[in-house]
């Protein structure tokens, strides 16, 4: 057969290096499940005709629930151009909301993880990347409202070891719950001793670290295992502050800097405006910065958010203990505390901000920003 694989034209910020051209990992398995069969594939993002290739199946990936429209504009696309092959849609929209996605008009929507494409390694050569992404397990332990992970992947399941995956020098770990596997000790020794041509392998994790599965040994652990842009999610209310004090608290004595430690957190959700403030604070007082994720239900299909102009709920999701211009203030306000407490200002203003970018002048404004604290303090 003859595959074609597609990602549709999400709207990815350019700066986000850690989806930029390799989100549709299912698509890279899916590829190396094809290639076993003999099929000829082509992966392709956005919507394109290809003269030469006629596939007999199209399969196209799908992302947030919000992103719908661009799943259903691929779909028109493909079944204008290509009327003779079945398109099939799969992904986190089509297996939340496959009634919904059927509507778009595919012949077929594919619901959770296609267990034959996942034992099979992702095609790498199709995209350019410096690095890898590895699932140690799939599904989750918990069953947050907020999330849908438990819905797509109701079965937790894990791996013993990735030892034989590695094949790059940098991993991106797509966990939903990196810390829940049993054997997560063995990886992380496993990533400890890790090379890949002469080198030693760093590692993230895209999702938030599961803190109340965080012990003192494993903390050590991800340092040594030289995991980057750690982040703790604080799902909840400030009443948790002691818990999450407790869980920042190990990753320091294990050899993180504040700074570097990243508090992950939901706003527009059932935490009010006021609350998040008290959370944001508390974390400028630990030295350490915020992670933030606007809130959309699990059955949003639009969302046309813009910071620029004043919103109502037919724009974007709104949540009924919030408002479009808290909403904006807050992401303003989680956005200057980062950069002070990237940069060790005691303040922030527009000027140091732009100053950040300009390492050489670095002196002049530390000379500055001790004389006004100084001033400021007497």
């Amino acid at each position: 057969m003859k595959v074609l694989l597609v990602e549709p034209d999400f709207p990815i910020p350019p700066k986000s290096k850690n989806h930029r051209d390799f989100l549709p990992i299912g698509l890279l398995k899916l590829a190396r499940y094809h290639r076993y069969k003999g099929d000829e594939i082509k992966l392709v993002r956005g919507n394109q005709y290809f003269p030469k290739f006629s596939p007999n199946q199209i399969k196209i990936t799908s992302l947030f629930t919000y992103w719908a429209n661009y799943v259903w504009e691929s779909v028109r696309f493909y079944k204008e151009n290509y009327p003779n092959a079945k398109v099939i849609v799969g992904g986190i929209y089509a297996s939340l909301m496959p009634e919904h996605c059927k509507k778009s008009g595919c012949d077929e929507v594919f619901i959770g993880v296609d267990e034959r494409a996942e034992r099979c390694k992702p095609a790498y050569d199709l995209v350019n990347v410096d690095y890898q992404i590895i699932h140690t397990s799939r599904g989750c332990l918990r069953r947050c409202k907020f999330c849908g992970t438990w819905k797509i992947e109701p079965k937790f399941t894990y791996k013993k070891s990735i030892k034989n995956e590695v094949c790059s020098n940098r991993i991106i770990f797509y966990d939903n719950n990196l810390l829940a596997n049993p054997y997560i000790k063995d990886i992380l020794t496993e990533l400890i001793n890790a090379k890949q041509n002469g080198r030693v392998v760093y590692s993230e994790s895209q999702c938030g670290i599961d803190g109340r599965l965080l012990t003192p040994e494993v903390a050590k652990l991800l340092k040594q295992a030289r995991f980057l842009n750690t982040r703790i999610a604080w799902d909840h209310g400030y009443s948790q502050r002691r818990m999450i004090k407790k869980q920042i608290d190990m990753l320091v004595d294990a050899g993180y800097p504040a700074k570097d430690i990243y508090v992950f957190m939901i706003y527009n959700y059932e935490q009010d405006y006021y609350e998040m403030l008290k959370k944001l604070r508390q974390c400028k007082r630990w030295g350490v910065q915020i992670t933030d994720c606007r809130y959309r239900p699990l059955n949003q299909t639009f969302d046309n958010y813009n910071p620029r102009e004043r919103q109502t709920n037919e724009d974007y999701y709104i949540h009924p203990k919030w408002t479009d211009r808290q909403i904006k203030l807050f992401r303003r306000k989680v956005r200057q505390q980062n950069i002070m407490i990237r940069h060790g200002f005691s303040f922030y203003s527009k000027e140091l901000e732009r100053w950040g970018a300009k390492r050489r002048e670095e002196k002049i404004y530390k000379d500055i920003n001790n004389r006004i604290t100084g001033y400021i303090t007497q």
